[in-house]
């Protein structure tokens, strides 16, 4: 399995526990919230109960200077939840806290009072007054909107979260949707960059072959630099066959490697108008396990790179290798005297679409890095930069 379908793989575990630790975040919401809901009930039932015991006792004392009393301090009148008396005949005698005064009889407030009383009957148990030993009255009580509340809290929660993922989801896509679109025209860029150099030589060698001036000797140097064009278009189309697909790696010499990237580059250094030396200083290494056109694709960005971090005269960029202390890896370094990186853009550098270039689509070391690091299992990443020094990047594997 890749790094990158593990990496994948990984990302779908992490979705999954998250939905995972969501619901559970909820369904514990549900719960503790229910709790508190049959707490508050039972706290309702308890002084219903105490409100009906409390006017019994004072009703067969026939004290009236005492109920007046209690009439007057109900302590029913403080509580938020509505509450419906019915007599013993099934009709409705008085109410408390419906959003009706207790005193109106109007047609109107007693189809309002009807109304609330269907809407509660079947909420709670109804507390009964006893009175020689036969139900005088029934209290029906609802839910106190603190109750209807807190039964709201875990869907208000739950279509909050929901909504929040969602947004959260759409902006998550289109960022990805974003940086594919991106990339698929940096990759149409790069691809035309990379097509347009040896495509020009061939044009300007067939042009060339139109004036029928040639001896054989200056026809066959012609045949030989077409032959590397032509080869080089080869090069570059087998690249791009390898993006997106499974990668073969096979023990390569990797000096063989980076001398020909190097000497692809020496021919093209005079062009860039700077005096860049380009050195090669290898230490002794194994063959080590690559995807030759890939591995060399990633050096060539990283060498680009350094190329354009050198902004004066007398450029020199270093191509440098060796063993690591623990002797199971290797190292490639590209080290150039060029402008560096700053500290606070070191984490940026990597990034699809990061460039300090006006005509650069910022997908060299991004390319780079995910040649070396998801195809290839190892590391890319900048060892030491100093500005106006220079700048090492170097390759594990």
């Amino acid at each position: 399995m890749s790094l990158r379908q593990t990496i994948y793989m990984l990302s779908g575990t992490l979705r999954r526990l998250f939905f995972v630790v969501l619901l559970a975040c909820v369904l514990g919401t549900i719960y503790y919230t229910q709790r508190l809901v049959n707490e508050l009930r039972k706290e309702s039932r308890q002084i219903v109960e105490f409100y009906s015991q409390t006017y019994q006792l004072i009703v067969q004392t026939e004290n009236m200077e005492v109920l007046d009393w209690f009439l007057a301090n109900n302590i029913l009148q403080k509580m938020d939840f509505p509450l419906i008396m019915i007599d013993n005949h099934g009709n409705i005698s008085s109410w408390r806290g419906i959003g009706v005064p207790e005193e109106d009889r109007s047609p109107q407030a007693m189809e309002k009072a009807k109304k609330i009383f269907a809407k509660i009957k079947d909420q709670n148990e109804p507390v009964r007054y006893m009175y020689n030993g036969e139900v005088f009255q029934s209290i029906y009580y609802g839910d106190s909107r603190l109750i209807t509340r807190l039964e709201l809290l875990p869907y208000l929660t739950f279509s909050g979260t929901g909504l929040l993922i969602l947004i959260a989801f759409i902006g998550f896509n289109n960022i990805k949707k974003s940086e594919q679109r991106f990339i698929w025209v940096g990759m149409a860029k790069e691809t035309a960059h990379q097509l347009g150099t040896p495509i020009s030589s061939l044009l300007g060698w067939l042009e060339l072959m139109k004036t029928g001036d040639m001896s054989p000797d200056k026809i066959n140097r012609l045949a030989q630099d077409m032959e590397m064009d032509v080869r080089r278009l080869e090069k570059i189309a087998a690249r791009f066959s390898k993006i997106g697909s499974a990668t073969n790696l096979e023990k390569q010499d990797v000096h063989q490697v980076l001398r020909e990237v190097a000497a692809y580059f020496r021919k093209r250094l005079p062009q860039a108008g700077r005096e860049i030396r380009l050195v090669e200083d290898y230490g002794d290494l194994p063959l080590v396990r690559l995807n030759r056109e890939l591995f060399e694709w990633a050096v060539e960005n990283l060498i680009k790179n350094a190329i354009d971090a050198v902004q004066g005269k007398n450029g020199v960029i270093e191509i440098v290798t060796g063993r690591l202390a623990d002797s199971k890896r290797v190292f490639i370094e590209i080290r150039d005297n060029g402008c560096g990186i700053t500290a606070k853009r070191r984490d940026d550098v990597f990034k699809a679409g990061y460039s300090t270039k006006k005509r650069g689509w910022g997908l060299g070391l991004n390319f780079g890095k995910r040649i070396i690091e998801e195809y290839h299992g190892g590391k890319l990443y900048i060892k030491e930069s100093h500005a106006g020094r220079g700048t090492v990047m170097r390759i594990v594997l």
